[in-house]
């Protein structure tokens, strides 16, 4: 068996990077002047930096290089000797400050890693997050160098109309050959990750926003021209976050113009580069025919995270990369908090805290568990996580709980006032909440420094018109963190009473500080339920000691429409447990909740397509210590056949009612409508298939938006048989000439439960309109066969030997994609035996692949640990 020490340990083995060795820069370089010729096959790229020393000592110049072909280099006018070390460009420097000025080569249509500069379907762009810069030009290409940027481009006119870079426009014109230019100037000091240019044959919806101050932004998306019709619903979710962000942060846009370019080949979702967003294409264009509403609902989300990163990343940027969460988790939070704002913020709290659960969770569980704050890594793009977002967004909704509305107000106002321009830490934000509020936070910080979700055990004892809530909390052991400190826990908390439904103890925060905690409640006159961690006001795992029927009753009655759903959630949760674990399914109970929630009247659509889901697979497998896959598949089955065999009738009325949605409405009453549409059809279809396959068939015949036709089409390919591929079919020659519904297309067939899905996969891999070098194309096959449990996990392991090669091909081009497939394999832990050798085996298999790139090494090494 391999040692995981033969991969991360041996003398070849790239050093980790640690955040206690930090060191401020050895030279700053305030100005930057490039000049790019730009060509798809050879770029030049010519950089003028006027550097200058920080502090006392005669350290050289160390500037970051990685593929560049260099021509030529000279220091303030004098030609220089090129010096390369470790791919760094040495310069030794005599005095205080100077001009450097070096002219490289690079290729952009060479460059699969799409980091740096690169071509996609025609488009020249960059992607210069986290160190992407490096291939562009030599550079000290880390975020704590702050410099403002006057950037030249040229380029083929016919090829190349629009040239567009960070910043305001300055000049443009006509060059020789056929050739044009355009000059850029960024007046605000920024880290080199943060620069981007775009040059391409692009159309522009073109808008305006003023601004709170009454100044006019020019606002552009743009994109090829026949996807100019789908950027309407991105632009008016850009200008609805312009506001949002006055309103709720103080925060204005700084810049004269705001652009934002879609490319089809990208890693990430969208970037947030100064005045120059760039975005995969799935984060901007939408219509109700091509995209889902939860792909529209994503859309504005992305759009406004990337632009809120205006203030929390880019005009307070990071002063290392173990601070990522300083920008992301902030950013993810203020997303988040707008999407509220903007629509039902019960549905998006359990939207929120069901990704959580789902990516996070089990992170914080397994192998690959880190603080918050990082302590070390050997590739910072493996630290992209949902620990440093979504529970570094959780966390800064802890801050404002315990802070309150108005002092965190205060809190925010002051750390953008303290720290404009500059490149700080996760410790500079607590400390200016804590200044702008009086509020020790010192010992909140064990959440930026601990790894490991909190546990929480709660038990309710009530006598003689008195309650008392004992509550007691433990952090897991996680890797290099043996032994944890007792976390402040925020809990909202309300009693219910059990004969009146009504809440007998009104709302309160609990903050726990200590390993223990009682919490007594008075005037309590009748038998009280115990409602906890209301809005999720804490992501920590909460176990409650219940009284017979109380978690049915609350499921009925809670006040809190988040406890509510989690109510329901854990009573599903305990009955299918109970089956896994031997016992005989129950589903009485269950089924008299759903049929409670279908019948309400108060009830949001959506909110009710949330309450009748059961946990996803996923989730049950995480409470079990050695998960039978397939036996947790076929448990969840019968549940759900059960609810939608008992349950025909008032799922039946449901799905009907819910077709009056207006499929030209974005509304949330509609788009509830839809929502609940097709999570009633699913679980018809679970009851009865042939019901199933002809309400799916007609409703894919009927569909007027992808909301629709998507649902009824994951129905029928569940289903299979000639309805399916007849479906299939049509979608396929519908859609053929729009790659992201394509990509659906794949992602559907590849989302189908059982073993036969491996077969369909390996049939989609050799599709013409398949590409290894596409991520979006990738993550539609790969992602969601990985995250199909009963297809994955096979018995044979066959998923696990065909995940381990695709992400070895794909390490060979695309390092940063490839090392996102790692992650199922490292749940081995929480596998029964058999298949836990096969998923480590095939970690072995990855590891023994020669040149494999540290992106892969560092999580498939860990995975094993």
């Amino acid at each position: 068996m391999l040692d995981i020490r033969d991969a991360l340990e041996t003398p070849a083995a790239p050093a980790p990077v640690r955040r206690e060795d930090y060191r401020a820069p050895d030279w700053l370089i305030p100005q930057v002047e490039l000049d790019f010729a730009l060509d798809p096959a050879r770029t030049i790229v010519r950089a003028r930096l006027h550097v200058v020393r920080n502090g006392e000592h005669d350290r050289p110049l160390r500037l970051d290089g990685e593929a560049l072909e260099t021509l030529s280099a000279s220091l303030d006018g004098q030609p220089i000797e090129v010096r390369i070390e470790a791919e760094q460009l040495v310069v030794p420097i005599a005095a205080a400050s100077a001009v450097l000025e070096t002219e490289v080569a690079i290729l952009p249509d060479q460059n699969s890693q799409l980091m740096g500069l690169y071509a996609s379907g025609g488009i020249l762009c960059t992607q210069c997050e986290s160190e992407g810069f490096r291939r562009i030009t030599w550079f000290a290409d880390r975020p704590d160098v702050l410099s403002t940027y006057r950037v030249r481009l040229s380029a083929d006119r016919a090829r190349f109309p629009i040239l567009l870079a960070n910043g305001n426009p300055v000049e443009r014109g006509e060059g020789e050959g056929g050739t044009h230019w355009a000059l850029w100037e960024d007046p605000f000091p920024k880290p080199s990750y943060l620069f981007a240019i775009v040059a391409g044959d692009l159309a522009c919806n073109a808008d305006t926003f003023t601004t709170a101050s009454g100044r006019k932004v020019d606002l552009g998306i743009w994109v090829r021209e026949p996807d100019l019709p789908k950027t309407a619903h991105a632009m008016q979710a850009l200008k609805d976050s312009m506001a949002w962000d006055e309103r709720a942060y103080g925060r204005e846009y700084d810049l004269d113009r705001f652009n934002i370019v879609a490319v089809s080949d990208f890693n990430f979702g969208a970037m947030e580069n100064k005045g120059l967003n760039i975005f995969n294409t799935r984060y901007v264009l939408a219509d109700a025919e091509t995209a889902t509403d939860a792909d529209i609902d994503a859309v504005a989300a992305v759009v406004a995270h990337e632009y809120f990163h205006n203030w929390s990343g880019n005009r307070v940027t990071c002063r290392d990369w173990f601070q990522l969460s300083l920008k992301e988790g902030l950013t993810v939070f203020r997303d988040q908090s707008f999407s509220e704002a903007m629509g039902s913020e019960a549905v998006q709290r359990i939207d929120q805290v069901r990704m959580l659960r789902a990516a996070q969770f089990p992170e914080d569980a397994g192998p690959l568990a880190h603080p918050v704050r990082p302590d070390s890594y050997l590739e910072i793009a493996n630290f992209y996580t949902a620990t440093v977002y979504n529970k570094g967004a959780e966390v800064i909704r802890m801050m404002r709980t315990l802070l309150g509305p108005e002092r965190y107000r205060k809190g925010t106002d002051l750390y953008f006032e303290r720290h404009d321009g500059q490149a700080v830490t996760c410790e500079d934000f607590v400390r200016a909440m804590e200044d702008a509020s009086g509020i020790d936070l010192g010992q909140f910080r064990f959440w930026y420094s601990q790894a490991g979700t909190p546990r929480v055990e709660a038990r309710l004892v009530q006598e003689n018109g008195r309650a008392a809530l004992h509550l007691r909390q433990s952090v897991p052991a996680t890797s290099g963190q043996p032994l944890k400190q007792p976390m402040v826990i925020p809990l909202k908390v309300a009693l219910i009473g059990a004969d009146s439904g009504r809440e007998i103890a009104k709302e309160r925060l609990v903050v726990m500080r200590e390993a223990t905690h009682v919490e007594p409640f008075a005037d309590v006159t009748e038998p009280a339920l115990l409602s906890i961690n209301r809005h999720f006001s804490a992501p920590i795992v909460v176990t409650a000691e219940r009284k017979p029927g109380e978690i049915e009753a609350l499921a009925e009655t809670d006040t809190d429409p988040f406890a509510r759903y989690e109510a329901g959630q854990e009573l599903m949760t305990r009955d299918l447990m109970a089956a896994i674990f031997g016992q005989p399914l129950r589903t009485d109970a269950v089924v008299t909740a759903v049929g409670a929630t279908l019948r309400s009247q108060a009830l949001d659509p959506a909110f009710k397509a949330d309450a009748i889901a059961l946990p996803a697979e996923s989730l049950l497998i995480e409470h079990l210590d050695a998960a039978d896959p397939g036996k947790v598949h076929d448990v969840r089955e019968a549940m759900r056949r059960a609810i939608g065999t008992e349950l025909a009738d008032d799922l039946s009325r449901a799905h009907m009612a819910a077709s009056r949605a207006d499929p030209a409405s974005l509304a949330g009453a509609d788009k509830g409508l839809r929502r609940l549409r097709s999570a009633t059809l699913a679980l018809l279809a679970a009851g009865n298939a042939e019901l199933g396959r002809s309400l799916a068939s007609r409703q894919y015949d009927a569909a007027k938006t992808m909301t629709e036709r998507q649902s009824a089409l994951m129905v029928l390919a569940t289903l299979g048989g000639g309805e399916a591929e007849k479906a299939l079919d049509d979608f396929y020659r519908r859609f053929e000439n729009d790659p992201l519904v394509i990509d659906k297309w794949f992602a559907v067939q590849a989302s189908v439960p059982g073993d036969a899905t491996l077969d369909t996969v390996e049939r989609l891999m050799a599709h013409p309109a398949f590409t290894l070098a596409n991520p979006n194309r990738l993550r539609a096959v790969a992602g969601s066969f990985a995250g199909t449990p009963s297809a994955f996990h096979r018995p044979d392991g066959r998923g696990y030997d065909w995940l381990a090669e695709v992400i070895v091909a794909a390490d060979k081009l695309n390092p940063q994609t490839a090392a996102r497939f790692v992650a199922p394999l490292g749940r081995w832990r929480r596998i029964e035996p058999v298949r836990a050798a096969m998923m480590r085996a095939a970690l072995e298999r990855i590891l023994r692949e020669p040149g494999l790139s540290k992106d892969v090494l560092e999580l498939a090494g860990k995975s094993l640990g």
